[in-house]
């Protein structure tokens, strides 16, 4: 009787494992297999270009940095928008992390997945091979991008190669319930991101399309990621190389253009955003309707930015990324009202004509390169301090104010001025609170440099100070969730 129970018992589970695979393997009608809709390097175009590119986006970078540091000030339309970031209430409940966390997983999974649907692909000659190739070293570019934004933002120490990093994952299969998801360690991340870019550098077409990857932004990517990683012989060399093919633009007509998409002056690459469709609306960060003082400002520039931008009139970054409808009082601190009379828009994205809050992402530029270099002067093992000053003087120069060469009399003083003109430089590009972690202590400046105006019912202090557990932000706690085995970061 025993011997039947037990023989009862496995034919329904034998049903059972039966039935579920049945059901796992049921195709529904219109449903498309990679192997079936994959089949040439012309199929393998079309899925990067029209699923890939799309999802570059820095957008929750730009968002977060702006508002949870010293870029941006409460607006009169302001209802409530933004209210909790801006007072430095960062969790890992909080949607900004989970965000940024989600859009660079969704792009290395997209090109995780063009990789494996290469596989299916056999090239006709050897024009299709190079294409085929081409197209991989894009996808790999692409996603080394997305590797050095999740290590800047979630790694405590991006430079310390033993210091937790983030999920490495080299394939697009979801895992399995309760598969434990590890952070890695920075250098297994950088090791990655490495071979990606040196399979781009070796594989890439010639082209100097700005919205595609290109040579150049293998080389912008690489002087990034090692300046973040403090090698400054490297982050010189590659970002002297891709400044000698965008070099500064002088021409103030040029500057603006590009920041209206009808240029592109010094931009090395931007994640194109054409009008019409789905696509996010960066200005819509900071306004409800149109980029004006009267155009649902709901979050304005931040008093501090303004300030050093007021500086010098003829500033073109003054002159274009202040917009012209703003109400200035010189009295602002005495004013009660400061937040309708103090207004100060944002206009470094001036939209489109038929999309007024949407402009194209400028990931890299020349601007940085130069910075990124002014920076490896002073950490080399012999600074050259005379050529960091002439490098930020250079930017200065073509932003056009006439101010004296910087005289720095230790590196600390030209860590804050590079520091410095990177803030007015990369200002509501997602660079400031990265840059606020690398460089405080060496420049000996306050974290966030905030006006009491910013926030007129704030009642935290005005500034957070690099030692904050908040300059590294938490795993989200979705992530988590689904998740069980990977580490927090500290303070969370």
């Amino acid at each position: 009787m025993k011997k039947l129970k037990n023989i009862l018992i496995l034919g329904f589970s034998s049903l059972f494992i039966a039935s579920c695979s049945d059901a796992l393997d049921i195709v529904q009608d219109g449903e498309i297999y990679p192997e079936n809709a994959i089949k040439t390097v012309a199929n393998l175009r079309e899925y990067l270009n029209g699923d890939i590119y799309g999802r570059v986006n820095n957008t929750n970078e730009i968002a977060f940095t702006s508002i949870f540091t010293d870029e941006v000030g409460i607006g009169p339309d302001n209802g409530g928008q933004a209210i909790e970031l801006h007072r430095f209430q960062l969790n890992a409940n909080s949607a900004e992390p989970a965000a940024l966390w989600n859009t660079q997983y969704a792009l290395i999974n997209r090109c995780n997945r063009l990789l494996e649907y290469s596989e299916l692909v056999t090239p006709t000659n050897a024009l299709e091979t190079a294409q085929k190739n081409a197209i991989i070293a894009e996808a790999r570019t692409l996603r080394a991008y997305a590797y050095l934004q999740l290590v800047s933002y979630f790694s405590v120490d991006p430079s310390n190669p033993n210091s937790l990093g983030v999920i490495l994952t080299e394939t697009s299969e979801n895992p399995l319930v309760n598969e434990p998801r590890l952070r890695v360690t920075n250098q297994l991340i950088y090791d990655l991101m490495e071979e990606d870019l040196l399979f781009a550098q070796n594989n890439l077409l010639p082209t100097t399309d700005y919205k595609f990857v290109t040579p150049n932004l293998v080389n912008a990517i690489r002087a990034r990621m090692y300046l973040y990683r403090k090698d400054y012989v490297l982050a010189k060399q590659y970002a002297t190389q891709a400044l000698a093919l965008r070099p500064l633009v002088t021409n103030q007509n040029q500057y603006f253009s590009s920041w209206g998409d009808s240029g592109q002056g010094e931009i090395i690459f931007a994640a194109s955003r054409p009008s019409g469709g789905t696509w996010s609306n960066i200005a819509s960060t900071w306004y409800f309707n149109v980029t004006n003082a009267t155009g649902g400002c709901f979050l304005d520039m931040g008093r501090n930015l303004f300030n050093l931008y007021d500086q010098y009139p003829n500033d073109v970054r003054r002159i274009t990324w202040v917009d012209a409808t703003a109400v200035i009082n010189p009295d602002y601190l005495n004013d009660i009202n400061y937040v309708e009379n103090d207004i100060l828009p944002i206009n470094k994205y001036p939209g489109k004509t038929s999309q007024p809050l949407r402009n194209d992402l400028k990931l890299f530029r020349s601007s940085e390169m130069v910075l990124i270099i002014a920076e490896c002067e002073v950490g080399s093992a012999t600074p050259n301090l005379v050529e960091a000053a002439t490098r930020v003087q250079s930017i200065r120069s073509a932003r056009g104010t006439t101010q004296t060469l910087p005289v720095y009399a230790n590196s600390q003083q030209a860590w804050a001025d590079i520091l410095l003109e990177r803030r007015k430089e990369l200002a509501f590009e997602g660079h400031r609170y990265i840059d606020i972690k690398r460089l405080s202590v060496l420049a000996g400046v306050p974290g966030i440099d905030r006006n009491v105006t910013d926030d007129q019912f704030l009642t935290l202090p005005l500034t957070l100070p690099v030692s904050d557990y908040r300059f590294t932000l938490p795993i989200p706690q979705l992530e988590i969730a689904g998740n069980v085995s990977i580490q927090q970061n500290p303070g969370y």
